[in-house]
């Protein structure tokens, strides 16, 4: 008994965990349900903490530079204190909840390039942690579909998504990175656009979206970013002309002779623009603040309007660095 103590210790003949994630796609705010499934080891352990972390692979810049990591965005413990004897099987249920500001992994079924992760540690007495790591998969929020649809509808063209480390400065943001949706413009603002970028805030009252536009310069002036804010309610969606909504935004933004601060809008896209710091919404700490490195890349793609690509590359070799 002494002897498989000692290899405990060394983390050989421990118990093993393997998390499984109830089928089906999760949403923003909402529940994320599923089973733990505990393999005892050669001996009897303690298992003082089982716990799961909500991951995230981001992009941060530094410099001229742009690095990958993982980050991890929400910490729950889901069970422990208890012993679990030589080669016994426990399965423990489980449900959290996501944060609101929860990325979107997937739109219609088609991935679009977000790699998110359920990361499971187990903590046991004398002997070394063991893990699990699971793709989480998010879809969207009516509204986030919605608006997304709409400029599908509208001609805009999907370009590419990811994470970005950092803060959209002037909104309540709560998570250390936001999503990033690029768009390629729809021909009747192709003279005026570079490229349009989306983001969306969720909380438990509603949804901002945040429009940047790259904007074309003309024959004596540059081109320059322009913002607009706009919040929509989660409730009603389906009771709106989103195509007319979503045009209207484009519009006063595309009408935007300036890049400082934001045009704030209501529902409808009405609003004035207000000043805001630095004349830009995104900021963000070095790379020091990310939690490893990621080297594997993703595919993109998705439906509705948009062009589809290839799919996501599996999140084992996503997070292959992170797990080293």
């Amino acid at each position: 008994m002494v002897f498989k103590r000692l290899l405990g210790s060394l983390g050989v003949g421990g118990p093993t965990v393997d998390t499984v994630l109830d089928a089906g796609p999760v949403r923003p705010g909402g529940p994320l349900s599923g089973q733990v499934h505990l393999q005892g080891g050669k001996a009897d352990f303690e298992i003082e903490s089982l716990t799961l972390d909500l991951v995230a692979r981001v992009e941060a810049e530094h410099g001229d530079e742009e690095r990958e990591g993982v980050v991890v965005f929400d910490h729950f413990t889901v069970g422990g204190g208890f012993r679990l004897a030589e080669g016994e099987h426990r399965s423990l249920p489980f449900t959290i909840r996501l944060p609101w500001e929860t990325p979107v992994t997937e739109l219609y079924g088609q991935p679009l390039g977000i790699v998110l992760g359920v990361r499971t540690g187990l903590e046991v007495a004398g002997a070394k942690d063991k893990g699990d790591l699971d793709q989480l998969t998010v879809g969207p929020l009516p509204a986030q579909e919605a608006v997304l649809e709409a400029l599908g509808q509208l001609g805009f063209g999907f370009k590419s998504a990811d994470l970005e480390l950092g803060h959209v400065g002037g909104t309540g943001q709560r998570l250390p990175f936001y999503q990033e949706i690029e768009l390629t413009p729809a021909p009747q603002y192709a003279h005026a656009l570079n490229e349009l970028e989306v983001t969306f805030l969720a909380n438990p009252g509603g949804l901002d979206v945040v429009l940047e536009a790259d904007k074309r310069g003309g024959f004596l002036s540059p081109g320059h970013d322009a913002l607009s804010l706009f919040t929509v309610g989660h409730e009603g969606v389906e009771h709106r002309d989103w195509n007319a909504e979503v045009d209207g935004w484009v519009r006063q933004l595309v009408d935007r002779r300036g890049a400082q601060g934001y045009g704030h809008g209501d529902a409808h896209g009405h609003g004035d623009a207000h000043g805001h710091e630095g004349g830009h919404h995104r900021s963000g700490p070095s790379t020091g603040a990310i939690v490893g490195g990621v080297a594997a890349g993703v595919a993109v793609g998705v439906v509705g309007g948009m062009v589809a690509a290839e799919v996501v590359d599996e999140i084992g070799d996503a997070f292959e660095d992170e797990e080293d």
